[in-house]
């Protein structure tokens, strides 16, 4: 077991052993149907595949000239295969199997507090905080900031003031925003993933953008996120971040597939305030890295990617097939349009083949062979 500053690092797989005063494990980072994920990942990944990539690349010039516009992947996207409490569900069930423990799961859509507020009309997750990831751009790129257990009747009216940032972002607004959002005693604020490098600015860039925010909030924030889908070289550097400036490390799994999250939290606390209290004011956090977390990390994308194509028989009409769950967004535009009202049938060849290579991939046979070859083995996180 390693110790950093307030943080404490366990792996699942070579340590079993629980400690008697934790009281739960909580699940933080986590995404529903409410989350709008871009498919701009299609060509990135295709294009790294000998064949394939090639082979769509062809397809996507014949399609723009037969259709006369460009389809641009970045105006498309995808929701997650779950409603909130599915998502719920399953993040408790991993914590009680393998913790024996109760599970506080905090869902976490992007810019959106839909999960935890429907889950609070119900008796059975009247519990379930309200929270959301929030997209802030800065300098040029932009952060995720995980805002945890927001409270329920001003939650609504905090989410159009982040939206309204985020939409013309002022950098001198955001330290108002930031205390704002620590008025609340039992908020968490903690910075997501911070060294990936989304935007694609390059990683020198994004650092020194990185260095920049916490120099001006650091003091706002009460957390950085080591993530379930971010590497162990990646990971690392953020606990060494994370004792260099003084603030907890917690966990985030950035669950969008089956997949349950990756690294969760054992706490002390038997609510989620309390757990909220534990990290913010005692500064304490002890973090698990799950087995699976310990496969590939690109054969872990790539399951995500088989579960965003997979039906969902058991799902409500609407959210059964993969087309129900893909759309499009002109630009300039904020309405969706599902992707069935584009194309008839399957939609346009280059995004079946995508599909097809995908479900290839449901082959215990293929998914063994991908696990030996060493561009997937190199990945391997410790």
């Amino acid at each position: 077991m390693c110790v950093t500053t307030a943080t404490k690092v366990q792996f699942f797989r070579q340590n079993r052993s629980i400690q008697r005063d934790f009281r739960s494990g909580v699940s933080l980072h986590s995404h529903t149907m409410y989350s709008e994920e871009s498919l701009e990942i299609i060509p990135r990944y295709t294009a790294k595949l000998p064949y394939l990539g090639r082979a769509i690349g062809r397809q996507l010039e014949e399609f723009n000239k037969k259709r006369g516009f460009k389809l641009d992947f970045a105006n498309m996207f995808w929701t997650p295969p779950f409603a909130p409490r599915q998502a719920y569900r399953l993040e408790e069930k991993h914590i009680q199997r393998q913790f024996q423990l109760p599970g506080l799961v905090s869902l976490t859509d992007h810019d959106d507090i839909r999960a935890g507020s429907l889950l609070q009309l119900l008796e059975r997750y009247h519990h379930a905080p309200v929270s959301t990831e929030w997209t802030i751009p800065f300098e040029t790129t932009f952060f995720h900031l995980g805002i945890h257990n927001m409270p329920a009747t001003e939650a609504p009216a905090l989410l159009e003031e982040l939206h309204a940032y985020t939409a013309k972002p002022r950098q001198q607004f955001l330290a108002g925003i930031l205390d704002k959002l620590n008025s609340y005693r039992d908020i968490l604020l903690v910075l997501n993933h911070p060294l990936w490098d989304e935007k694609g600015i390059g990683p020198s860039h994004h650092v020194r953008a990185l260095e920049h925010l916490l120099r001006q909030h650091s003091s706002a924030l009460h957390a950085l996120e080591v993530n379930g889908l971010s590497s162990w070289h990646e990971n690392r550097e953020v606990l060494r971040l994370g004792r260099q400036i003084g603030l907890p490390v917690v966990a985030g799994g950035d669950r969008h597939g089956r997949e349950p999250n990756a690294i969760l939290n054992l706490s002390r606390a038997s609510t989620f305030p309390e757990f909220v209290d534990e990290v913010k004011r005692s500064r304490f956090s002890h973090i698990v890295f799950m087995p699976q977390y310990h496969e590939p990390l690109r054969m872990r994308l790539l399951q995500t990617m088989v579960d965003i194509v997979r039906d969902y028989p058991e799902n409500s009409k609407g959210r059964r097939s993969w087309t129900d769950r893909l759309f499009y967004r002109k630009p300039g535009s904020t309405t969706p349009i599902p992707f069935a009202a584009i194309w008839n049938g399957n939609g346009p060849k280059i995004i079946r083949q995508f599909i097809a290579v995908m479900r290839l991939l449901e082959w215990r046979g293929i998914r063994s062979a991908l696990r030996r070859t060493d561009s997937l083995t190199t990945e391997a996180h410790r």
